[in-house]
Parts: C-alpha cells; sequence; structure tokens
C-alpha cells in the first residue's frame, strides 16, 4: 500500500554536494520521488520537465541565490511547497529583502537533522494526497 508522500516530487538544491546527496538518499528511503541538483540553474532546468510538489533550497548557492530560485519557482509551479535552509546569519538581509517584495519563506538553520525536513515534508502533502477517501 502505498503511503501519500510516495507520490510526491522532492527536489534538493545545495552546491554542497554531500548534503543534497544525503537529502536524496533519506527522502528516497522514505518512499518520495527525489531529485538533487547543486545549482539553482540546475534546478530551473528540472522543473521545466519535472515539477516538484516539494523543495528544499539552500539560500547561499553560486550565481542565482536560494531566495531568487524559490521566487522563480513560485511563479513557475504555484503549487509546490518550499523551505530554505542556511547555515549562514547573513542571510537575514536576504530574506527582509524578499519579505519586502512580498515573499515570505520558512528558513531551517543548518547543520539539519533529516528528520526535522522529513516531519516538514509530510505536513505538507502534495494536493492530491490531501483529499480524503
Amino acid at each position: 500500500m502505498l503511503q501519500m508522500h510516495q507520490l510526491q516530487r522532492v527536489l534538493i538544491v545545495d552546491d554542497e554536494r554531500v548534503i543534497t546527496d544525503t537529502l536524496v538518499t533519506i527522502f528516497s528511503a522514505r518512499g518520495y520521488v527525489t531529485r538533487g541538483v547543486y545549482s539553482a540553474e540546475e534546478a530551473h532546468a528540472v522543473i521545466q520537465d519535472w515539477p516538484p510538489d516539494l523543495a528544499i533550497i539552500d539560500v547561499r548557492l553560486p550565481r542565482m541565490n536560494g531566495i531568487d530560485f524559490a521566487i522563480l519557482l513560485k511563479a513557475e509551479c504555484p503549487g509546490c511547497r518550499l523551505t530554505l535552509f542556511s547555515g549562514h546569519t547573513s542571510t537575514a538581509e536576504l530574506l527582509e529583502f524578499a519579505e519586502s517584495q512580498g515573499h515570505h519563506f520558512d528558513i531551517v538553520a543548518k547543520p539539519i537533522h533529516p528528520e526535522q525536513l522529513l516531519a516538514w515534508a509530510a505536513n505538507n502533502p502534495a494536493p492530491e494526497a490531501q483529499s480524503t477517501e
């Protein structure tokens, strides 16, 4: 029997490969359909053919930062729920700017415990998984 989250697509975006690869392994083992990429540009290419239900995005990415990508993702995949994560205290300015533009994002501090992200994902089911039978 499939659990609700097994139909959800999760996109992990972090330039630290070990973090991305570890989270992909953890979410995949829990039954999520998961893809991991190492830049916002790679993520943008992926969502063209593979719109995620959930996205976990590092704030500090090379070239395009995670907040700018999150804004782009919400515009192109409005049903996607997302959370940002960062190990840098300097992300506050980026978040304040995003909020001044009408964007609010949940943020989780690194180091991040995988169970925390799994709990977040379980509490954010895909729209079709929310219906009751």
